[in-house]
């Protein structure tokens, strides 16, 4: 059965979540390399509540951090998106591109390509100004694609939600506006 996508990119679906996604999901948010970059894997319990809270960020703004699927296989890769932050921080609140994918999907260039493609709906379909991201200070891969992206540093951050986890409280936050 083909997913119904809100949206494309050359090779990646973008939708909503449902409960079929729990497994893989789960699977993906229990890897230690998916998760180098957070304070721990998260459990299959933590991964349901995940999917909960998206489906209700999509409901409530109309864009979450997508489930995004290999459009030739419909292979369900991660996800690529959205999301309305309002942590306490000088770049929030904000809205946040960010992103999460299978080992697997590693070096094929597909953060870059979806993150472009939500970047398009962000603007031009949202009609949003300005796009921020975050990540660890660590995190090189996901600040490449930031910079891939044609995002700026706009600085350099304690996370107030990671105050408990000394080794990843350090982050960067990059932004792009509309042109």
């Amino acid at each position: 059965m083909k997913s119904k996508y809100l949206f494309t990119s050359d090779r990646l679906g973008f939708r909503t979540w449902n409960m079929d996604d729990l497994e893989w999901f789960a699977a993906m948010n229990a890897d230690e390399l998916v998760m180098e970059h957070f304070p721990k894997t998260l459990s299959r319990e933590e991964s349901l509540d995940f999917i909960n809270r998206l489906q209700k960020h999509y409901h409530k703004h109309q864009h979450c951090y997508f489930a995004t699927e290999v459009l030739d296989t419909g292979e369900p890769i991660g996800f690529i998106g959205l999301a309305y932050q309002v942590y306490d921080s000088q770049f929030t609140p904000a809205v946040d591109i960010g992103w999460r994918l299978k080992t697997r999907a590693w070096g094929n260039g597909y953060a870059t390509e979806g993150a472009k493609r939500c970047l398009d709906f962000a603007f031009n379909i949202l009609n949003f100004d300005a796009v921020i991201s975050t990540c660890t200070a660590k995190n090189n891969k996901s600040e490449r694609v930031m910079q891939k992206i044609e995002m700026t540093k706009i600085g350099e951050f304690k996370h107030p939600n990671l105050k408990q986890y000394p080794d990843y409280e350090k982050c960067i936050c990059y932004k792009i506006e509309k042109q």
